[in-house]
């Protein structure tokens, strides 16, 4: 049998049969692949051989498919952690949403990369370059409603002061002066108080 027939038979792609011709698994004779004695290996030296080898055929699997091309896995890729899930739930969810149809070399370099990117995020997150996105939020929000306290005070502080005005410049200058020291303030504020 060719080596292409062999690879439909199993349900492979034909770069998979390549790759167990290269690891020794396949037995030939000629040039043609002795398929019982092939299946033996087969079912000697894959991890899963003894499952996946039935009745002389191996059971498709979802990451032999030609169609499928690795997807790279960079420190680019964007992924967001929820508040309640740890950087691992994460990676299960988008393993779960993205497929994970792939061979188990391309599983193994996946998961290798992965185990790097987790180290990575962690050393990130305890040296401070990664802050949680809630923490963030929470921060900003807290300044916003410093900001709005701050600034709706003013008319009740200053009323009567800008009251006395006579012309329109006159409380023009007021309020822009009123308005940069409350901003100004709030600004030392955000530097701890350093100014």
């Amino acid at each position: 049998m060719k080596q292409s027939e062999f690879a439909a038979l199993h349900g492979v792609s034909r770069k998979t049969v390549t790759k167990w011709k290269e690891r020794g698994w396949l037995v030939f004779a000629g040039d043609e692949v002795d398929v019982d004695a092939s299946n033996a290996m087969l079912k000697k030296y894959r991890r899963d051989g003894a499952e996946t080898v039935t009745q002389g055929v191996t059971q498709r699997s979802q990451g032999n498919n030609s169609a499928a091309k690795p997807k790279p896995v960079t420190r680019r890729a964007k992924v967001t952690i929820g508040d309640d899930e740890t950087p691992a739930e994460a990676a299960v969810r988008l393993l779960v949403a993205t497929g994970a149809d792939m061979d188990f070399d391309e599983a193994r370099r996946v998961k290798e990369n992965y185990l790097a990117l987790q180290t990575q995020l962690e050393y990130d997150r305890q040296s401070g370059q990664v802050v949680a996105v809630a923490d963030v939020s929470r921060a900003v929000g807290d300044e916003y409603a410093k900001v709005r306290t701050k600034l709706l005070a003013i008319p009740s502080e200053h009323a009567p002061r800008i009251q006395r005005l006579k012309t329109v410049q006159e409380v023009q200058d007021v309020l822009r002066s009123i308005i940069v020291e409350a901003l100004e303030e709030l600004t030392r504020d955000g530097d701890g108080g350093a100014a």
